[in-house]
């Protein structure tokens, strides 16, 4: 079939990149409006949202599968690309950009040097990226051979089958980047008061993207339910809704919980210690390969697997003592990671706390992932 666009279609170029355990479609910024209303029409067509299916659009019909990656070459003295994403809603007529996606990141490096944004440096490029979205900058290490970023590898992800190179992400110059704080209210843990006259103990915590945190227990959750149960509990899914929203609220993020639906940040993470459990594949996975087991929720759904934010979040969480996420995990006090056992496996997060002049200050916070260029073509909308 010829790439050049019928009379009635207009021709996008575009790159489907694998990140993680997402997908998405990578645009070079310039080949895109510059208006914003008419960029996010444009996306949402290609997408073919919203349709439960996404039938007549490139999207998954899974939020996982539904988002947008935007690169530029960086103005900035500190990054090699400017990086917005854009989180496509499936049902809804909405696109997002209040969150970055740390799984897709991971496809920011490759892309880069890829499409000659970046000079390839072989063994180990290191791509400098300005995350528009949180306002922070992530630092990838990208394997690279023969001048273009390295596609195989020993690097296995849960959720990924086979293996990658794997592209290390470090994730300490985020850090507070939504609110200006790890603690946004200076606590550990707290009480939110919902509207059925229940309290719940709450950590709010800002790495990587936001979130708030809540005990599986407290939501009545065992803690290794799938994610299509939790998803289709509408009265569960309502609550988690009601703690983001007031969340949001007690974060500044707007000033009446009420006008929120289904929010995307914070993200909520239903926490629990480690216990054995049989992943989305059926795999095993015993308690002892874990430190701690999480759901996700996003947007009103509960995630697939775990976003790598999320995750990031989690990770510096637990290293806070009196917060949701340290009472519930069972690290060892010297350990430099955390095993998180989520829908699709365990994952794994470097982290380790120090404190610098009184104040706490990660000196390792990050992960490995795997990436690679799935298609390049170009998307044609009416």
């Amino acid at each position: 079939m010829s790439l050049q666009a019928a009379a009635e279609q207009r021709g996008i170029p575009c790159v489907l990149m694998r990140g993680g355990t997402s997908k998405a479609l990578f645009f070079h910024e310039h080949h895109l409006p510059a208006a914003e209303p008419a960029r996010d029409a444009l996306l949402k067509r290609i997408m073919g949202s919203p349709d439960p299916l996404q039938i007549d659009g490139l999207g998954g019909s899974r939020l996982v599968t539904s988002k947008v990656a935007i690169i530029r070459p960086s103005s900035r003295e500190d990054a090699d690309v400017d990086y917005l994403f854009a989180q496509v809603d499936i049902e809804r007529d909405l696109i997002g950009y209040s969150a970055n996606c740390g799984n897709i990141s991971a496809a920011v490096g490759p892309f880069a040097i890829d499409e000659g944004l970046v000079e390839a440096r072989e063994p180990l490029t290191t791509v400098r990226i300005y995350n528009r979205n949180t306002d922070s900058i992530l630092v990838a290490q990208v394997p690279v051979q023969a001048g273009k970023a390295q596609v195989s590898g020993d690097c296995v992800i849960a959720g990924v089958p086979g293996s990658g190179a794997g592209i290390l992400l470090d994730y300490t110059g985020t850090v507070g980047a939504t609110t200006g704080h790890l603690l946004p209210t200076g606590q550990p843990s707290e009480t939110l008061l919902l509207e059925n006259g229940e309290s719940i103990e709450i950590t709010l915590c800002d790495a990587g993207n936001p979130c708030v945190m809540v005990a599986a227990a407290d939501l009545g959750l065992e803690g290794s339910e799938s994610p299509d149960a939790i998803s289709a509990n509408p009265q569960l899914i309502q609550r988690m809704a009601e703690i983001q929203a007031k969340a949001g609220q007690r974060l500044g993020f707007w000033d009446d919980w009420r006008s929120q639906d289904r929010p995307g940040l914070p993200l909520l993470l239903s926490l629990a210690e480690p216990a054995s459990f049989h992943d989305s594949c059926g795999e095993p996975h015993p308690a002892s390969s874990m430190d701690v087991r999480a759901r996700l929720i996003f947007l009103g759904k509960c995630h697939d697997s775990l976003a790598a934010t999320g995750a990031i979040c989690l990770a510096a969480a637990s290293r806070i003592s009196g917060s949701i996420a340290h009472g519930l995990s069972r690290h060892e006090p010297a350990s430099q990671q955390l095993r998180i056992g989520h829908p699709l496996g365990v994952m794994e997060v470097g982290v380790s706390l120090a404190s610098v002049n009184g104040s706490p200050e990660f000196s390792l916070l990050g992960f490995r992932r795997t990436a690679r260029c799935l298609m390049a073509g170009v998307a044609f909308v009416p």
